[in-house]
This record gives C-alpha cells, structure tokens and sequence, in this order.
C-alpha cells in the first residue's frame, strides 16, 4: 500500500523552520575533515532531542542513528565535514555566522552538505512520526566524517570495523533537485623521478630530475588532451568513450563521462639554488570512467613514452591516506575511489524516481534562480565524487543520490542553498524508503 504522499509533505512543511534552525546550528560549527567534534555532538544532541531510538558515535567520529527494530538496514548518508574557507576576503558574510533569507541559508556547509544530513534526519523523524518506517526495517542515518579528505573511507570504517552492511543508501550530497545514479571514480597517483645533483655552474655533470619530470608532465597532458586516432602516439583517455577500446563499458563511460588526468601538485630536492635538482615529484589527480581500474590507470602512467625513457629513475605509485579522525582512530587506506554506475530501472534508483513523481512531478524541482541548473534530466550523474565511491563501488550496496543544494556550490565562497530543497528532501526519503521493493 502506497504511502499518503500529501500527509508526507505536510509533516515534512511543518518541520521547516526546525530543519533551518538544525542547519544553521550545523554551520556554526566550523568543521574541517578530522574536526568535527563539535558538529558530530551538534548532530547527536538533535538526534536525541527528535527521539531516535538510539544514537551512537563510533570509533572513526561517524554520528549512526537508528529509528526502528527491523532486521534490514536502509541507510541515508551525508557527510559532516566540510573543506576550509579559503580566502576570506573572497566572502561577503561571516562563513559560520552565515544568515537567511526566505529563499536561502548562507555559510560554509550549507549545500556540501550538512543540508544532506538535516534533510535525512528529519525524515526518520517523519517517518517515526506517521508510522512510515517499513515493517522489518531499520533506518540507520549516517553522518559521516573525514569525505572530504578521502571519499568513503567512512564507510569503510562502518562495514569494516563497524560490521554494518545496509540493503541500500541514499546520499544526500546535492544533486540540483535530480536524481543521481552513479558518477565517475578517482584515484590519487604519484609521480617519483630521481636525478643526480651538482653544481649549477656545470649543470652537465649531474642529471636534472626536474628536466626529465617535465618531459613525463607533457605526456601527462597529452594523455588527457589527445585523441585516440590510430596515428597517434599518446592515445587520450576519451578513448574509453569508444567500443573498440572500452567494448564492455563504452555506453556506461558515456554516460559517466570521460576519464581524465591533471597534475595536481609538483615538489623537488636540491642542495641549493645553485644547483641541479635531484628528485622531483607530482601528484595525478586522476578521474575514471567506468571500465577503468587502479591498476589500468597506474599501468597507463608507467606505459608513457616518457617513462620508458627514463626507466629505473621513476617510480609511479598511488598514495595512501593515514590522518586520525577526531577520535584519533587511524584507518589507513589506499587513495583509489571506484567508479559506480546503475541502471535507471534498477529497484533503488525506480523507488527516488516513483517518490519524487508521486510527490513533485517528474521534472527537477527548485526556485527560479536555480532553473538554469536545474533544466537538466531528472536521472543523471555527479561530477564530483562522494561517499558512494565505497557503499557500491567497493561494497557492491546500491546507492542513489538526491540531496539539497547544487553541486555549484561545492567548495565555492558565498556558499548557500535552498530551503524548499530541505524540505523536498525530507519528504522524498521518506516516501522512497516506502516505495523502495528489491524484487
């Protein structure tokens, strides 16, 4: 039997001014990745407050509560922390104070996305509240650390060390009011290049490692800049769009979106100006497509011209995460972010697409100064990544996104969002949960 969907907007409506009111508390919180302590207890005291039945913060800082006493878990995920401020002249207002309109909330977190996790503890409220938790169903809402320092890690934590392994998830990152269905993967690479130094007066006696690490950066480039015609040398990683090189995966890769590759930081040793530098070092970020894999994209890196050349003296590796959570637990990881993708009929993705049409329509909702973004399909992908890079990526959970906020507003100073869209959302996850049938 369905839910009664105008009953499910009229509770999530008349917990309007609470959701504002929870999200400003959040924002004031400043909460940079392994810094949450103040949020995470901001978090826990509402969860307490609204009647959960248990609320709990595990061994990484991840703040878990629960409504209901079923065998099977539906999770809804968003993360706690956020990136810094960047510079601050770049910012109108107060980043943490922020302040409110009719329309908007402003202040760091606002879209990325404690909005997510307001909108998703109001709704186990909602669904307390109307009697709509699924019989046999626990809702287990996660508001995870440490994302923005390495997606999914968290989640690691929880299936690993927390051994909890949900039927599905539903994340909260901001979706401009769409429905989001996978997205690509990254990876973070290392780039070693070893020389020998000496004076730089005769620069000829020692072995420029800076000078070799450019060569190995303008293959780099081309990698992600080139074509893949069969004359050329350095084939670019839209060739994963194609079926002669990606036959199993060409369709998904369109969709997602073609790999790419940018060198991200670069650093070097040198006994002094004076002389000839002898080591060098890059960072890759590197983002996948799907039919791509760690191993394929560090095996590409080791295959360029460039590298062959020089050999022994480079050495490609990807890097590992290793930074204590606010608790000061240490979950060491390798720094590799799958890529994940569904099909728009699979169970979880048809029960946020049947909720929203059955509450909004089966266009994407929001305020007119967001329709430039928002006039896009209602199913579609992220182009970032987010905590779904472990859930279904590495776990095989299925995940789907749909989260107040606009992806724009990421990362971005004078950072806002929506209030309708705290609202939609609460009521959509509770409607989906409802809707959700894994036959």
């Amino acid at each position: 039997m369905s839910p009664d969907f105008e009953k499910i907007k009229e509770a999530a409506e008349g917990y309007r001014a609470d959701m504002c009111a929870f999200l400003r508390a959040m924002i004031s919180h400043p909460s940079e990745s392994c810094n949450e302590k103040e949020v995470a207890l901001c978090i826990k005291a509402e969860m307490e407050k609204l009647g959960f039945d248990s609320v709990e913060i595990d061994g990484l800082g991840n703040v878990i509560g629960w409504m209901g006493d079923g065998e099977r878990i539906i999770a809804i995920d968003g993360h706690i922390d956020t990136v810094g401020i960047g510079n601050i002249d770049n910012w109108e207002h107060d980043p943490y104070e922020g302040y409110e309109t009719d329309e908007i909330i402003y202040g760091r977190g606002g879209s990325d996305q404690e909005g997510g996790v307001c909108s998703a503890v109001y709704s186990a409220k909602i669904m307390k509240d109307l009697g709509l938790i699924p019989e046999g169903c626990r809702i287990m809402v996660v508001s995870s650390v440490q994302e923005e320092d390495c997606d999914g890690m968290c989640w690691q934590y929880i299936c690993e060390k927390d051994n909890i392994r949900p039927e599905f998830v539903i994340s909260t990152e901001p979706t401009d009011g769409g429905i989001y269905r996978g997205h690509r993967g990254r990876m973070e690479i290392r780039v070693d290049v070893r020389g020998i130094s000496c004076h730089g007066s005769a620069p000829e006696r020692g072995d420029n490692a800076i000078y070799k690490m450019a060569d190995i950066i303008e293959d780099i480039r081309a990698l992600n800049n080139n074509g893949c015609d069969e004359s050329t040398a350095i084939k670019g990683l839209v060739k994963m769009l194609e079926p002669g090189y990606n036959p199993e995966h060409y369709e998904d890769a369109r969709f997602l979106g073609r790999g790419t590759c940018t060198v991200s930081e670069i650093f070097y040793t040198s006994p002094s100006r004076c002389a000839v530098a002898d080591s060098c070092s890059i960072s890759v970020d590197r983002r996948m497509t799907a039919g791509e894999t760690w191993e394929s994209c560090l095996e590409e890196i080791r295959s360029l011209p460039s590298v062959k050349k020089y050999g022994k003296d480079v050495t490609v590796s990807m890097y590992t995460y290793d930074r204590p959570s606010w608790t000061g637990e240490v979950y060491r990881t390798e720094c590799y972010f799958p890529t994940w993708i569904n099909s728009e009929d699979a169970p979880h993705v048809r029960a946020l697409v049947d909720a929203h049409t059955a509450l909004y329509g089966d266009h994407r909702m929001g305020p007119e100064s967001a329709r430039r973004l928002r006039n896009r399909p209602l199913v579609d992908k992220w182009t970032f990544s987010t905590n779904c890079v472990s859930i279904q990526g590495r776990y095989k959970i299925p995940c789907v996104g749909f989260g107040p906020g606009a992806e724009s507003q990421a990362h971005a100073p004078n950072e806002i969002t929506y209030k309708d869209d705290l609202v939609r959302c609460a009521a959509l996850y509770t409607a989906a949960v409802n809707l959700y049938d894994p036959k």
